[in-house]
């Protein structure tokens, strides 16, 4: 190899480094949800953390439905306040975003996020976060106080639920307390009438693939029907496949 080639490719892996590694980048943050920030138009992703996507249920210790995701993203909110935060790249993801670990002054942003059971660790891509994780499952903190579904898992399940039907482990299969069997309804409108994410509306009738999974949350508009006809009528279609 010649000298002028050693030189470029030396040249190139010098330039390349700092690009993945990248500058610190330091500002005002606004929050996106519980693991992406904005600093400056630029969109970062929490390294190494997890948090429930913003349309996600959990239940609390109750038993309770409620939005862990928008509770996330306010934790995060109100932990960074009028803080300048420093966010350190480590790499760059599928969609573009920043992957970087994020401090307020010393404190280690992912890592509270995580010990405090409002995310979990994103095992997938790194186990820094695994002990934080633990502390907070010991202590109920956060989302381990009751039951959920890991926010990856919920994602499988959303876009299952776009075609029709609910993915083992989405939205309607709660971790890490099992979900309960659906108690038999009392009356004779037994049709689950569901809504997706992306705002599809399903029914399931006893004894179909997924009505067993299926929840209903009058909250969020979904209904039970007395037939089929009625589902119809009111704007929900049959499973597919």
């Amino acid at each position: 190899m010649s000298s002028l080639i050693r030189i470029s490719l030396a040249t190139y892996v010098l330039l390349a480094g700092p690009a993945i590694a990248g500058e610190p980048i330091v500002g005002r943050a606004s929050v996106t949800d519980g693991d992406t920030v904005v600093i400056r138009d630029t969109k970062i992703r929490l390294h190494g953390v997890d948090a429930p996507e913003s349309a996600q249920l959990c239940k609390d210790v109750a038993g309770r439905d409620y939005r862990c995701g928008q509770v996330a993203a306010l934790a995060l909110a109100d932990r960074i306040g009028e803080s300048p935060l420093t966010c350190e790249p480590r790499d760059m993801d599928r969609y573009g975003r920043t992957v970087a670990v994020c401090r307020k002054g010393t404190e280690d942003l992912n890592g509270w996020m995580v010990g405090q059971g409002h995310a979990i660790a994103y095992r997938r891509y790194s186990e820094d976060y695994v002990m934080a994780e633990d502390q907070a499952k010991t202590a109920k903190r956060g989302i381990w106080a009751g039951a959920f579904t890991a926010p990856g898992e919920w994602r499988k399940g959303e876009r299952a639920m776009r075609m029709g039907f609910a993915a083992l482990g989405g939205p309607d299969g709660p971790i890490p307390a099992p979900a309960m069997p659906a108690e038999a309804p009392t009356s004779a409108c037994a049709i689950k009438g569901n809504i997706s994410r992306s705002g599809e509306k399903v029914y399931h009738v006893p004894g179909s693939r997924d009505y067993e999974r299926t929840r209903i949350s009058e909250k969020s508009g979904e209904r039970m029907f007395c037939s089929e006809d009625e589902a119809k009528a009111a704007g929900w279609r049959a499973p597919r496949g």
